[in-house]
């Protein structure tokens, strides 16, 4: 059906929030509301919803409020790990590529058999209805991968960006992969690591002590809730539908122990983050960080990140 409700100013978005239960002054109403847009507010209102779209008797506003903030301290924390992760994936995904295929071997696709090379029939047809349709060619998978690199080489600003160009412009179109991938997005990165032979991923994920279907597994979960925080989206209750899969029982014991970390959940992402920093470096304070946050806000639910009672005494986060 189509959508017909009207936009509503401040001050009356503040009198719909109090006439369905909300407890504050208007003024601390429109203040927040000035800060932060109604639909947004509204994800952190939901769990205290009713069937009949009021609000349970008492909500305080404060209370929603430190929902939020704690919310928004907590994605800050995640990104924080990530970007370390991240960084050392981005490293060692990128030196056992070069050291096998050479500093351009990105642009030579029997380097990387996981892109599809596609039927040359299906796709001239494919191309050809493009074409009636005023659409424009459609290149290879590798190619439009290749496209990506180019076009965020286009429009970087790095001083050594400028600096290849001007050296080595006339002779290269492309970065060599080491300076590419500085310039990549998550998921172009994973593009590569999908691609590349199984045996240099493997390689890749020695290095963390990890299998190469758990190191892909974690990664692609990792990005998207990087992408997540990212866009300041709500993380504290979510429901992921990306999910890191969990370490096989006979070699990874201690993650199959009681209390388990719901798989759809943000308490294994953070569990994750925790396990591999450890793989990462020694001095990480992030874990004293994380029970720090959740020491400031006692009141917020930690059932629905996924973190059972006792969570915090489980051998994987001692």
């Amino acid at each position: 059906m189509p959508y017909v409700k009207p936009p509503l100013n401040i001050e009356h978005q503040a009198d719909l929030l109090l006439k369905r239960g909300l407890v504050g002054t208007k003024a601390d109403v429109m203040a927040r509301l000035e800060a932060v847009n109604y639909y947004r507010l509204s994800g952190y209102l939901y769990p205290f919803r009713q069937p009949d779209n009021n609000l349970f008797p008492g909500t305080q506003l404060d209370l929603v409020w430190r929902r939020y903030c704690f919310d928004r301290r907590l994605r800050i924390l995640i990104f924080d790990a990530i970007e370390r992760i991240e960084v050392a994936v981005r490293t060692q995904v990128v030196r056992h590529f070069v050291m096998a295929h050479g500093p351009f071997g990105h642009l030579e696709l029997r380097n990387l058999p996981g892109f599809k090379k596609g039927k040359r029939f299906t796709h001239w047809k494919k191309n050809l209805k493009r074409l009636f349709a005023l659409k424009g060619l459609e290149g290879t998978e590798h190619e439009r991968w290749l496209a990506k690199l180019k076009t965020e080489k286009t429009r970087s600003q790095e001083e050594f960006v400028k600096h290849f160009d001007t050296t080595y412009g006339a002779h290269h179109e492309q970065l060599p992969l080491w300076m590419a991938c500085e310039l990549m997005t998550c998921g172009t990165l994973l593009q590569l690591i999908s691609a590349m032979e199984p045996a240099l991923v493997k390689q890749a994920a020695a290095h963390f002590g990890f299998p190469d279907q758990q190191f892909f597994s974690w990664t692609k979960a990792l990005f998207s809730l990087r992408n997540a925080c990212a866009h300041h989206a709500r993380v504290w209750n979510r429901v992921f539908g990306v999910k890191p899969s969990v370490p096989g029982k006979n070699k990874n014991p201690d993650w199959h122990l009681a209390p388990g970390f719901a798989l759809d959940r943000l308490g294994l992402q953070l569990t994750v983050c925790h396990f591999w920093l450890g793989k990462i470096t020694s001095t990480s304070r992030w874990r004293k960080r994380l029970f720090d946050l959740f020491a400031d806000y006692p009141e917020v639910p930690l059932i629905p990140m996924g973190l059972p009672p006792g969570w915090h005494t489980h051998p994987l986060w001692k």
